[in-house]
């Protein structure tokens, strides 16, 4: 070991603002070129917040518009093929969740999220599409028993593994809750110290 060299023990023996400003210059050091700037990152953040609040303008009158409109009853073309399809979406999503999971990649956080959602509307849309008798007991069992609680694994479980990953590595601090924790981004921090909690 070189004299510039950390020990385990050294790191372990750090404070977490310690090994936060040790992770960021560490970041600082091999960001190298294949990193966007902070103005870049900052400016690709902000045209996808100014796109979220279009398209929740837009969506608000939307829903309004087909509460007012739409039919309580409608005859849907290509019912096998939209069903179908969907489970073949969430099959091909659940088996690339696997797939990360078993080759334990980053992947797994988005594709095991999606997933979840997949499942949630699975369960909504069989529920609310069935008619009342077995085929309502169906869905709700279906529902209840298989798809919202495999949705919950699929969505909590990568959650808590990249808020302990984040922990872990001193992005953040361990008493916050996953919703407050801030997108650990060195460049775009004052005076390099994290943002507030």
């Amino acid at each position: 070991m070189s004299g510039g060299e950390l020990t385990d023990e050294q790191i372990q023996a750090m404070s977490l603002e310690e090994r936060r400003e040790l992770i960021m210059r560490l970041t600082q050091a091999t960001a190298g070129t294949r990193m966007p700037s902070s103005r870049t990152i900052e400016r690709i953040r902000k045209w996808r917040l100014a796109l979220m609040l279009v398209c929740v303008a837009v969506l608000i009158p939307w829903i309004v518009y087909l509460a007012n409109t739409l039919p309580n009853h409608y005859v849907a073309r290509r019912w096998v093929a939209t069903w179908v399809g969907f489970d073949i979406i969430l099959l091909a999503l659940l088996v690339l969740t696997a797939i990360f999971g078993w080759r334990r990649r980053m992947l797994l956080f988005p594709s095991a999220f999606a997933c979840g959602v997949l499942l949630i509307c699975d369960a909504w849309f069989d529920v609310l599409t069935s008619h009342w008798g077995e085929n309502m007991l169906q869905a709700l069992l279906s529902a209840v028993l298989v798809e919202l609680p495999l949705a919950l694994i699929l969505i909590a479980g990568p959650l808590r593994l990249l808020r302990s990953v984040a922990i872990r590595n001193g992005l953040v601090d361990p008493r916050l809750p996953l919703w407050r924790m801030p997108i650990p981004v060195p460049e775009l921090w004052p005076e390099g110290k994290m943002p507030p909690n």
